[in-house]
């Protein structure tokens, strides 16, 4: 890679991110590196020269939590409810937690932890040229070259998902065709000498706390040689008695070709030049140096070869033992190791395509994307490659087997106490799981589910203790192994939809795969217990309405409970009666579980209770404006300078609302999210708001929302911010500005939004065009029971469109207004033809091929 260098064909970087700079980030350099990671292994490339630094993760590696046992609270739901009867609301809002803190409840959530840092070290004669640095994400290669004197270099990793484990090789590509006017004869030395080694991770400050001591003492290294290669073993101890590590095996290659080479040319040599030691004495010399020094040294004509295993729990000597071996067996070939990688990886990356005609952005830097984007509009090829990006980072960040789900820091996060690095449901699970059905990945959901799922009994504990109800109650953040609540603050603990908004994802993902299995086994037991404590929770009124409450719109505080000196508080009192989200989960919970439980033939007996808790959820409540309100009870003001968007819940992510059926009721919800004020968002939100804008038929807006999430909160190798750590008045302000990953998964989302909007019920076709994608193409989207590829061309009227179907879809499909003189080119019994506004109606059986077409205009 050379950013100087013209490509002859910039199609061979369409996904890569290719970048000018290093990391180089003031308070933690690992929020720069490149990632790659297998979904249990991560690792994170700086792409230093002389001294890189790469991160290494283990997915099942987290510390510093603790898990009290839960008190008995119940008594404090009446209570709470009878001050809010009295509209002591502030009072109210503090109860349960107040309750909890008297009991000495304690619990707190753990957190993730860079396992090692494994360094090189390497001289530099000259000054570096021509320094770049890729990232592959078809292959997951990071990519490091920059040229010293007439000397090419580079550096390669990927994480094997074939062998779990770090691969990494240093070689020297060649002489620059024209040497610098600068060069000597020592420039053009093939050698590759350096060291690498593992130590412990520094994290992002300076620290002396006893937690942080004990962890960083318990670390020891050792080298070791053998007849297999070299090896460094890396251990440390965690809270949990336990002990993580890694072993490391070097592997240098030589070139029998260039050591002659060398060696003709030593007889040549001036006095001045530096002398090449002999091989035996320096290997005895490195050996010495390494047993001491906890790194490895290489000298070689050829290449460098290192191999990295890793393991999160056991005893190091038993573990150190078993890597080994595992290291022994591996291949020493690059190459092959990256083939046999390559063949899993690939097939998830290229789950589903997408082209929107930016072959021009296809060989500009990041930084050249970002600095246009900068100005005012992002360019195409940057919105085409973060939302490949978004899909390479979720596929490298989790598994189909893993007991996790993607983290807000993926597998990359550099500290040893992460902001905000649990597993949030209040947006952030969500979020970063709304794009896999349509994109392809939908396997992957089953980490999610198998995660909460594995936290059930604590879910249980919880709804029983605190609010004397049956069913499940999840608080918004866990951590593995912690379902319990660990955030003892008002605005976490009186939100009771968490388990309402997840039960979204299990039908979702039983819609679009059709698993009948999973739909009786995991979907509909789960909606099950999230509807039985609803049926306790609920209060009934005299009009024979439901009332909830407490209710909490997360993570919003209604306008008329704000400080009214202007002080900047987090959440004042967000503790509220009947919040529109609130109502929308349930109204969608109980509709799914009474559909769910009609195709399984399941539950039965339950339906009709379940059909009169729907008659009498209340109806959603317009503002003076025409906005629907984001708390139903009069009692509560609009707060419209908030990054949560949870009141528009009917329209995004749910699917109740919709322009052709309820046209009054999307109005208001298309209000209600312009009222929204700017400088009040996050990195995140605008995500989220580029997704609703989407659904509602706003191409132009969504897109916008992308354009101030690009220069806001979008680092220069695609990570994704909680807000502007430059406070430029897009984003509200925060001393620190947390990655989060989970901004990255919604641009994902909103692009896919743009282009296709997909439920049971309908399909519709490019449903938020903007104007600045003329042309481009889909392949292999997911729709429920089918995929989905068309091509279009807005300027030209060309349009072509494909369905085929897994199983029987019944469905209506709508085209854009300016494709309604589409030819249907199948002969598919059970369609029917198109309206005036270019809908079909669909009954498909399984192996149908639906074709549309239409020719450019004129």
């Amino acid at each position: 890679m050379n950013h100087r260098r013209e490509h002859t064909d910039t199609r061979l970087n369409r996904n890569k991110l290719l970048l000018r700079y290093p990391a180089s980030w003031w308070q933690g350099m690992w929020r720069e590196a490149l990632p790659s990671g297998n979904g249990k292994l991560g690792a994170s490339v700086q792409g230093g020269i002389q001294n890189e630094m790469v991160l290494l993760q283990h997915s099942e590696l987290w510390h510093w939590g603790r898990k009290d046992k839960l008190p008995d609270v119940s008594h404090t739901l009446p209570e709470t409810r009878q001050l809010m009867d009295g509209g002591r609301y502030m009072e109210a809002s503090w109860h349960l937690t107040h309750a909890l803190q008297a009991e000495g409840y304690a619990s707190r959530l753990f957190s993730r932890f860079p396992l090692a840092a494994m360094t090189v070290s390497m001289a530099c004669e000259h000054a570096f040229r021509k320094y770049g640095r890729e990232l592959n994400m078809d292959t997951g290669e990071v990519h490091i070259r920059w040229l010293d004197g007439r000397r090419n270099y580079s550096r390669s990793l990927f994480v094997s998902r074939a062998d779990d484990c770090i691969v990494y090789e240093i070689q020297v590509c060649g002489l620059e065709e024209e040497p610098s006017v600068q060069a000597t004869r020592t420039t053009d030395s093939p050698w590759l000498s350096g060291t690498v080694g593992l130590q412990f991770p520094p994290g992002d400050r300076v620290r002396e706390d006893d937690e942080f001591n004990k962890l960083k003492s318990s670390v020891t290294s050792r080298a070791d040689e053998d007849e297999s290669g070299n090896y460094l073993f890396y251990g440390g101890q965690n809270d949990n008695g336990q002990d993580y590590g890694a072993v490391l095996r070097l592997i240098q290659e030589e070139n029998a070709s260039v050591r002659k080479e060398i060696s003709a040319d030593r007889v040549s040599q001036s006095m001045g030049n530096v002398p090449i030691p002999g091989k035996a004495q320096q290997k005895q010399s490195e050996h010495t140096e390494s047993l001491l020094s906890g790194k490895l040294h290489f000298h070689t004509t050829g290449k460098v070869l290192v191999l990295v295993k890793m393991f999160d729990t056991g005893r190091r000597e038993q573990e150190w033992e078993r890597l080994k071996d595992e290291l022994s067996m591996l291949e020493s070939d690059y190459v092959t190791l990256l083939a046999r990688h390559c063949k899993l990886h690939q097939p998830l990356f290229r789950s589903a395509e997408l082209d929107l005609d930016d072959e021009a952005d296809d060989g500009r830097s990041n930084e050249d994307l970002l600095l246009e984007a900068y100005e005012g509009a992002a360019p195409t090829g940057l919105v085409r490659k973060m939302w490949a990006y978004g899909r390479y980072l979720f596929i490298s960040g989790t598994a189909e087997d893993s007991h996790l789900p993607f983290g807000l820091y993926g597998l990359w996060g550099g500290d040893y106490r992460l902001i905000w690095g649990h597993n949030m449901a209040n947006e952030n699970v969500q979020m970063m799981y709304w794009h896999t059905a349509v994109g392809g990945l939908s396997h992957l959901n089953r980490s999610m589910f198998r995660y909460y799922n594995g936290l059930m009994e604590d879910f249980r504990d919880n709804a029983r203790k605190l609010y004397g109800c049956g069913g499940i109650y999840i608080p918004a953040g866990t951590t593995p192994g912690m379902g319990l609540p660990n955030q003892i603050v008002p605005v976490i603990m009186n939100w009771t939809g968490a388990a309402g908004w997840l039960a979204r994802h299990y039908y979702t993902h039983y819609q679009f795969t059709g698993d009948m299995r999973f739909l009786l086994e995991e979907a509909l037991p789960f909606m099950r217990e999230a509807i039985q404590f609803y049926e306790d929770f609920l209060v009934l009124g005299a009009d024979d309405k439901y009332t909830i409450y407490p209710s909490v719109s997360p993570e919003n505080t209604p306008g008329n409970f704000m400080p009214k000196d202007g002080q900047q508080l987090a959440h004042p009192m967000p503790t509220a009666v009947n919040a529109t989200m609130d109502i929308a989960i349930m109204k969608e919970l109980i509709q799914h579980v009474i559909e769910g439980s009609r195709i399984a033939g399941v539950y039965s007996g339950e339906i009709p209770r379940w059909e009169a808790m729907l008659e009498r959820l209340p109806n959603y409540v317009l503002n003076a404006d025409g906005a629907v309100k984001e708390w139903i009870y009069p009692a509560f003001e609009d707060r419209r300078d908030h990054r949560h968007l949870s009141h528009l819940y009917p329209v995004f992510p749910g699917q109740e609302v919709n322009r052709e059926e309820q046209p009054e009721l999307f109005h208001a919800f298309e209000q209600a999210v312009n009222q929204r004020r700017l400088g009040a968002q996050s990195g995140w939100s605008l995500a989220h708001m580029a997704s609703i804008y989407a659904r509602l038929g706003n191409g132009e807006r969504s897109l916008e929302c992308l354009d101030m999430l690009a220069r806001s909160c979008l680092l220069n190798n695609g990570y994704t911010l909680h807000n502007d750590w430059r406070n430029m008045g897009v984003c509200m302000s925060m001393p620190a500005a947390p990655v989060q990953l989970d901004a990255n998964m919604g641009w994902v989302n909103a692009v896919q939004e743009m282009l296709l909007y997909v439920s049971v019920q309908w399909i519709k076709l490019l449903p938020a065009l903007p104007a600045r994608w003329a042309r481009g193409s889909i392949h292999n989207w997911g729709i429920p029971g089918g995929s989905l590829s068309f091509t279009w061309n807005r300027t030209s009227g060309l349009f072509r469109a494909e369905l085929t179907t897994s199983r029987r879809i019944k469905t209506k499909l709508q085209l854009p207004k300016w494709a309604n003189a589409c030819k249907l080119l199948s002969k598919n019994i059970g369609i029917l033809e198109s309206d005036e506004n270019g809908t079909y109606e669909l009954d498909l059986e399984a192996g149908a091929e639906l074709v549309l077409e239409q020719s450019a205009f004129g």
